[in-house]
């Protein structure tokens, strides 16, 4: 089971998704040294500065740490920092309290939890989509070709959790493909599902095409067509409670331009 996301009080590394896009972006970005404060800049300037927490789906995970860099270099003084992990349990640990400033769900039920309690502010919006894909070791020694092979007895297949996004999308496919599968394992958020092919402890998993991306060759992907009926929306809103209001929407901003969604596509992520 992945525990609560906790808040990473570190400054987020630039991650391999997307890099390419930032490095003709940054070049349009001024520089500074970074400001601890959490409270938002106050002076005539108007300048943003302080810290923004931001929980996001684990699958975004390199390309918020992209842009998070990105971000920090064009308002110099400000610091982003992230808990990923499943949509689910972030969603739990902010109705229950957890300080963020910025929620980035895998999927609208999801983000849902969060309106419900009333801990939103403002109306979600959908910024990127992403489709399913699986992955095998890399070669596809088992010549996975469809959904349909995973449901091979011989084969150890992984997928998420079906209240995690990820899993209550491969569930759908299935549905739709009227197909059962037992896999040997239920993973609580979309990395986890992919390290234990990564680490040869499964011979496929149903994950993100944007996992598969981010692996590079660790693992091979198969597409397969019954997960056009199961894209999903990714949603981002600001939540209330947040103590630096202009800088979190700011960040925002970032995710929803264009700069934001070159990174976003270069990454795999379908747009809005």
């Amino acid at each position: 089971m992945t525990p609560t996301p906790r808040r990473n009080h570190r400054a987020v590394r630039t991650a391999g998704a997307g890099a390419a896009a930032l490095l003709a972006l940054s070049a349009c970005s001024s520089s500074g040294s970074h400001s601890s404060s959490t409270k938002p800049d106050s002076s005539a300037s108007g300048r943003l500065s302080g810290t923004v927490t931001v929980f996001a789906a684990a699958s975004l995970q390199e390309s918020f740490t992209a842009l998070g860099k990105q971000f920090e270099k064009a308002h110099p003084g400000t610091m982003v920092t992230f808990s990923f992990g499943g949509s689910d349990s972030l969603a739990a640990s902010i109705t229950g309290g957890a300080p963020a400033d910025v929620f980035a769900s895998a999927s609208p039920k999801t983000m849902k939890i969060v309106t419900d309690a009333g801990d939103a502010s403002g109306t979600p919006v959908t910024f990127a989509r992403n489709q399913l894909e699986i992955a095998t070791l890399p070669g596809n020694p088992h010549r996975v070709g469809s959904l349909k092979d995973l449901t091979d007895k011989d084969l150890k297949v992984v997928l998420c959790a079906q209240e995690v996004p990820c899993g209550a999308a491969a569930q759908k496919a299935l549905a739709a493909s009227k197909l059962k599968l037992t896999p040997v394992s239920y993973e609580q958020d979309v990395k986890a599902a992919l390290t234990k092919v990564e680490l040869k402890e499964a011979d496929a998993a149903v994950v993100y095409k944007t996992d598969v991306h981010a692996a590079g060759d660790k693992v091979e992907g198969v597409e397969f067509p019954e997960s056009a009926d199961a894209v999903n929306e990714y949603p981002i809103t600001l939540l209330k409670g947040t103590q630096n209001t202009e800088t979190a929407k700011a960040f925002i901003a970032l995710v929803r331009s264009a700069e934001g969604q070159t990174v976003l596509t270069g990454a795999g992520f379908l747009k809005p």
